[in-house]
């Protein structure tokens, strides 16, 4: 297992600091603030070491962002086992640093069922054979990044992301809010799968805002733009690895209000559909004193 891999597979399991208490560590991703995608994972991870024995597995979470988190702080994690039936758990999770909270997650697990089946047919795009990763794009344009995330945005990553027909963030053009992103762990993974759920809830909140600024020829990359998760869903709904490539596909219906909302699939290379995500975020360009006319 690679080191980066080890270093967010501790990140993602947390610390025991008291009943249904829990702390984790934070992680600089060279945002401006902490990755919310963390918190995510870190949250499910919370929730999970409350259930008891048994099969559980998580089915749907839903999330708030209530603030920006920082880098250079812990979180701490309060877990309030709101039910135990004999079917489905649900938990609440709230997020805190320094002692006001970040964010606040409804879980719910259930026993695996067997029952109807049907799912949504998978995009006919491209593997991920031979299509650059986010990492090999950044390593070319290393120069055009701010010195103190250059470093940061160009080492290697725990997970492997292939954009198909990816936007060059210094230089966007308009095109349809439609994302497909291959993606998988950079090396193979213990079988719990507990570790991939939380693994997966962290990855999902990577690439969805950035579709939703598409239609308008502007990126995360450029001055003025504000952009941060608002709300953030994850439906799980078959088995899954994420050693495995994973294709996630993302379209943004509407942008309103300074708020872009995407939808995202998660599929196999089976063609089977493992997860569903939804998330609103800002999606706001603020213009200085200086670029206003008279």
């Amino acid at each position: 297992m690679s080191d980066v891999l080890q270093e967010l597979m501790e990140l993602l399991k947390l610390e025991s600091i008291g009943v249904n208490r829990f702390r984790g560590r934070s992680q600089d991703l060279g945002f401006r603030n902490l990755f919310g995608g963390q918190v995510l994972g870190q949250s499910l991870s919370a929730a999970i070491q409350t259930l008891n024995h048994g099969d559980w597995n998580p089915h749907s979470l839903h999330a708030y962002f209530l603030r920006p988190g920082t880098v250079q702080d812990s979180v701490e994690f309060e877990v309030d086992v709101v039910r135990d039936g004999r079917t489905f758990a649900t938990r609440q999770v709230t997020a805190s640093q320094n002692g006001k909270a970040i964010l606040t997650m409804m879980c719910s697990f259930q026993h695996p069922e067997e029952g109807f089946e049907h799912m949504a047919d998978m995009p006919s795009v491209a593997g991920p054979e031979g299509i650059p990763s986010q990492v090999d794009l950044a390593r070319k344009f290393r120069d055009f990044f701010p010195e103190r995330v250059r470093d940061i945005y160009t080492a290697d990553k725990p997970i492997e992301m292939r954009v198909i027909d990816p936007v060059n963030i210094f230089a966007p053009q308009k095109k349809e809010p439609l994302k497909h992103v291959w993606m998988r762990a950079d090396a193979p993974m213990p079988d719990d799968p507990h570790v991939h759920s939380t693994m997966l809830a962290y990855a999902t909140d990577f690439n969805l805002i950035p579709t939703a600024l598409h239609p308008h020829a502007v990126s995360v990359g450029q001055k003025g733009m504000q952009v941060a998760s608002l709300d953030h869903s994850v439906w799980f709904h078959r088995p899954f690895r994420m050693d495995e490539w994973l294709l996630y596909a993302i379209d943004s219906p509407n942008g309103s209000g300074g708020r872009g909302l995407c939808r995202g699939q998660i599929f196999n290379q089976q063609g089977v559909l493992v997860a569903s995500v939804a998330q609103e975020g800002l999606i706001r360009q603020v213009v200085s004193d200086e670029g206003k006319g008279d």
